[in-house]
């Protein structure tokens, strides 16, 4: 290999390792082609996967040390609920499940390089998706002077077949069960679903497919209802109980299962410019969402819940580009922090057949007042007060109907001609 070859000159590679076929064969791949130490990195998210059996399997495939850290809790406290006070729902439907995810990874990722004196990051990400995007810009945010390496943007390695051969070539141990015609990403915030038969957009998921939940129509027949404290905006108590963000969410992804909560099909605009279609079970997710969009219904004045929807869109799309660590959203984070200060509160909703009914929300900073709200004349509002308003408010309408009318022009009130529907 030639001494200007950037492949000889990476020493040491943190890799995100999750076990499977693909970051199993990366593993050798690495070794061979980049002629590297590999050390292995699998971040336990709340996928529910059993990571007990990995530090043999990555020493099995040629790496020299992996890293296996459990950062449920950081990732509900320092992302899911971030993007729970934001409000930020992607292209109307996406809670964001996938991509908050990947910051929180490639961070360790870097952390860990610096620990171990790694000079790059690898990843399994393909060369269609939005994960190579979250994974990159993470680490250049943390450190540039880190190289990335993504294998499925140079190899040759095209199919499952041809990574199952690769494999067997270098010896290393695969699972012998057969793969899922879907690919899944899960975590403690959701499980997706994309490929197999949700390629064709008119064809109804099968309930096989799903995981997380029961189908609406096997849900029980008697509502269940829960109720959640909030303090600033922020989740404390299930259902009286104080609990830590990790394990409430956990809870709430067991009740909302069970009612058929939180599924989501939806077709997507991907950042790298292609449509796609996912599917999506967020049963938890969705039950804080609607609780903390109740909440702000009745602790948020006009004007700031208004503008807060439209910077919401604008923190999705942060997120699902994988601009985490930018300026721009901590700033956003700032403008979220002062608007959650009287988002305090408790909210109760029943859950029924897929559904989320409010039935109660309730706070010691409500704006919903009803001593205040009365139609009687009182302190607060003087119904005469109303006239002047609605001079005022539509007087820019009313100056341009005059103009119209002075200037003989047809104006929206003029009667309609109805010769042409005359019977002869």
């Amino acid at each position: 290999m030639p001494k200007n070859n950037p492949k000889t000159q990476v020493k040491k590679v943190v890799l995100a390792y999750s076990g499977g076929l693909d970051t199993s064969v990366i593993v050798p791949w690495l070794k061979e082609n980049y002629n590297c130490e590999v050390i292995c990195f699998t971040a336990d998210i709340g996928q529910g996967e059993e990571l007990s059996g990995l530090p043999a399997k990555a020493e099995a495939t040629g790496a020299s040390k992996i890293y296996i850290e459990d950062l449920t809790e950081e990732f509900a406290s320092h992302y899911l609920f971030p993007l729970l006070r934001s409000g930020a729902v992607y292209e109307r439907k996406y809670m964001l499940g996938t991509s908050i995810a990947r910051p929180l990874i490639a961070k360790h990722m870097v952390e860990i390089a610096h620990l171990e004196g790694a000079d790059a990051i690898a990843h399994g990400c393909t060369g269609k998706g939005n994960d190579q995007v979250r994974f990159e810009l993470t680490v250049m945010a943390l450190d540039p002077r880190l190289k990335v390496i993504a294998p499925w943007r140079e190899w040759d390695i095209q199919s499952r077949e041809d990574a199952l051969a690769y494999a067997a070539a270098h010896n290393v141990p695969v699972s012998s069960s057969l793969k899922s015609i879907y690919s899944r990403d899960r975590n403690l915030w959701h499980l997706s679903h994309e490929g197999g038969l949700l390629e064709d957009p008119w064809a109804e998921p099968e309930e096989a497919m799903f995981q997380m939940s029961v189908s609406p129509e096997n849900a029980p027949d008697q509502p269940e209802y829960v109720e959640l404290a909030f303090e600033q905006g922020l989740p404390v108590k299930l259902n009286g109980k104080a609990l830590s963000p990790a394990v409430l969410i956990g809870h709430l992804n067991e009740i909302g299962g069970r009612h058929g909560i939180g599924r989501v099909d939806l077709v997507e605009n991907r950042l790298v410019g292609m449509k796609s279609r996912g599917v999506y079970e967020t049963p938890g997710g969705a039950i804080l969402v609607a609780a903390h969009n109740e909440l702000e219904q009745i602790t948020l004045d006009r004007e700031t819940l208004h503008y807060k929807d439209v910077v919401a869109q604008r923190y999705a799309e942060l997120v699902y580009n994988g601009q985490w660590f930018t300026p721009l959203r901590e700033a956003l984070d700032a403008f979220f922090d002062a608007t959650q200060a009287h988002v305090t509160g408790s909210v109760r909703l029943k859950l029924y057949k897929g559904n989320i009914i409010p039935a109660g929300k309730k706070s010691i900073y409500s704006l919903y007042r009803e001593d205040f709200a009365t139609f009687g004349k009182d302190s607060v509002y003087d119904q005469s007060d109303a006239a002047g308003f609605i001079t005022l408010f539509g007087l820019p309408l009313k100056v341009a109907a005059m103009r119209d009318i002075v200037a003989g022009q047809k104006v929206e009130y003029d009667a309609p001609d109805y010769s042409a529907f005359k019977r002869d």
